[in-house]
């Protein structure tokens, strides 16, 4: 899939890092390095703008060492980023941790991932078809 993209950063166009990858990391595309505190939240700028086509969404996810070694995750996780969005991806991250963390420019913070999607068509019902689970919930399958 071809995706039009503008590149204002200073930093290389996202890449996969390897032939299996789902996604490609994002970079900071800073002035100067943004010092996060302990459970506060930042908006982080790429440089990047792009054009999805319709049918398509990409996926704004968290980087797993950054989340286990520093507490670091986006806030929103998964951000969406819409196919008629046309502004800079920025990303939102908190820091769950106790320590400061600082960002500094070209840090990769955070996953991309392109995801292909369908809208929905909504029946109105009165009645659902019924299952075995039927409405049990959060736990309902216990633990194995």
């Amino acid at each position: 899939m071809q995706i039009p993209i503008i590149n204002r950063s200073h930093h290389p166009l996202p890449q996969y890092a390897t032939p299996l990858s789902a996604g490609v990391d994002l970079r900071a595309n800073l002035e100067a390095p943004i010092v996060v505190q302990p459970m506060a939240r930042v908006l982080v700028p790429t440089g990047l703008f792009m054009a999805l086509p319709a049918g398509v969404e990409a996926q704004v996810r968290p980087r797993s060492g950054l989340a286990l070694k520093h507490g670091l995750t986006v806030l929103n996780s998964p951000g969406t980023i819409d196919a008629d969005y046309r502004g800079e991806i920025c990303v939102i991250l908190i820091n769950l941790s106790a320590e400061p963390f600082t960002i500094n420019d070209g840090e990769r913070i955070a996953q991309l991932v392109i995801a292909r999607h369908e809208q929905a068509e909504w029946l109105p019902t009165d009645v659902l078809e019924e299952t075995e689970r039927g409405a049990g919930g959060f736990g309902h399958s216990g633990r194995k």
